[in-house]
Formats: structure tokens, C-alpha cells, sequence
């Protein structure tokens, strides 16, 4: 157990541990937020109980996977500075720009209007509360955009040069930095393959109930659905 005392393979372990579980939720997040959306917009068209009731199902659905996303990835956060401290130093001043833009563009305007679908109901308009749900998706998905910046920036950095003591890295242009070489294909990569996760996932929930023989109708429309995402 002699490598258990080696404090950087500690920090590897646990930083891996808890990236691989966050990403156990922000794929739901994003993936079944179209779900979601998509749903709310029929209930909007409709009014019809049966998909009011599939959009309030949904809405709980998402929320869940919110909570963990959310829980995990402010721990993920905080160990960019307890794990790697000399590297928080050394690109702090680029590598935190797209995280706080994060924090400030996309998970706010996610969390605002996940609480008008949350608490709205019946209390906000049928057309601010099934476009609540749509800027939820696209919160999410703005959210990935501005994480992969960051992620991407470390395999392919642009936008920066190293200070004149070599003891930090300097952002001199921020767009080059922001659409750094990898961005395009690791972002188009990642949130097609989410939707495609929501949707398998989408299936599996129709799947279930199918085999059980509940919730027919719902079942049958939640299918379809997933097929064509």
C-alpha cells in the first residue's frame, strides 16, 4: 500500500473519481433536457392533461440530475485549487475565465428558469413556462460550450504567451483562446453524443413501462420521440 502515500496519485484518484461521476449527470442534464423541452412544447400545443403530465414527469427527471450534476462539478471546481494548486497558479488568469463565464452565463440562466418550471406552473403564462424550458436546455448546452473552452484550451492553448518570468501563462486574446483549435470538433462531439444519450435513455424509460404495461399512451409518445432525437 506504498503508493497510497504518494500525494499526486492521491490527487489523480480522487480528481478522476469525482470528473467520472459528474459526467455520470451533465450528459442526462443536457440529453433529456431536450427531452424535456420538446415535451413542454407539445403540452403548450395540446393542453392536454396526459402531456401536461408527461412535462411535469420530465421536469422531475431533469431537476434530479441537475442536483447531482451541480453537486459534483462544484467539487470537481474546488480541486482545480486543492489538487492542483501550482497549475491553478500557473493558468488561473485563462483557465478561470470560461469557468466563471460559466457560472455567470449559462448556469444562472439555467437555474432561473429550471426554478420558473419547477415553481411556474400555473402561476407564469403557458408560453414563458414552455420557453422556461427550452432556455433551461440551452443553458445546459451553452453551460458545455464554455467548460469545453476551458477543457480544450489545455490540449490545444491559443490566445496566450508565458509571462516575462516564465512563471505564469498570459491570455492576449481571448477569442483565439475561446476558439482554440479542438473547440469545434470536442464540442460537436460531446453534445451530439448527449442527445443521443437523453434519447437512449428516453427509450429506456418507454421501454419500462411498455414492459409493464403502464402508461401506454405515454409510453408509445416518449418512444417515438427518442427514436427521432
Amino acid at each position: 500500500m506504498e503508493f497510497l502515500s504518494d500525494p499526486v496519485l492521491l490527487a489523480r484518484l480522487q480528481f478522476a473519481a469525482t470528473a467520472a461521476y459528474h459526467f455520470i449527470f451533465v450528459p442526462l442534464t443536457i440529453g433529456l433536457g431536450l427531452i424535456m423541452a420538446i415535451n413542454a412544447t407539445r403540452s403548450f400545443r395540446s393542453r392536454a392533461p396526459e402531456d401536461e403530465a408527461a412535462t411535469v414527469f420530465w421536469v422531475k427527471i431533469f431537476t434530479a440530475t441537475f442536483v447531482l450534476g451541480v453537486a459534483t462539478g462544484i467539487t470537481m471546481e474546488f480541486s482545480f485549487g486543492t489538487n492542483w494548486a501550482d497549475y491553478s497558479r500557473f493558468v488561473g488568469d485563462i483557465f478561470g475565465a470560461p469557468l466563471a463565464a460559466e457560472a455567470l452565463l449559462a448556469f444562472f440562466l439555467e437555474s432561473s428558469f429550471l426554478g420558473v418550471l419547477l415553481f411556474g406552473r400555473g402561476k407564469v403564462s403557458p408560453k414563458l413556462y414552455c420557453a422556461s424550458a427550452w432556455l433551461v436546455w440551452f443553458g445546459s448546452a451553452l453551460s458545455a460550450l464554455w467548460i469545453l473552452i476551458a477543457n480544450s484550451w489545455m490540449q490545444t492553448p491559443a490566445g496566450a504567451e508565458l509571462s516575462a518570468d516564465g512563471t505564469s501563462a498570459v491570455l492576449t486574446d481571448f477569442l483565439a483562446a475561446a476558439l482554440n483549435p479542438s473547440l469545434v470538433p470536442r464540442y460537436g462531439h460531446t453534445v451530439l453524443a448527449l442527445l443521443v444519450m437523453g434519447a437512449f435513455v428516453a427509450m429506456a424509460v418507454a421501454g419500462w413501462y411498455m414492459l409493464k404495461g403502464r402508461h401506454a399512451q405515454f409510453a408509445a409518445k416518449t418512444m417515438r420521440l427518442g427514436v427521432v432525437v
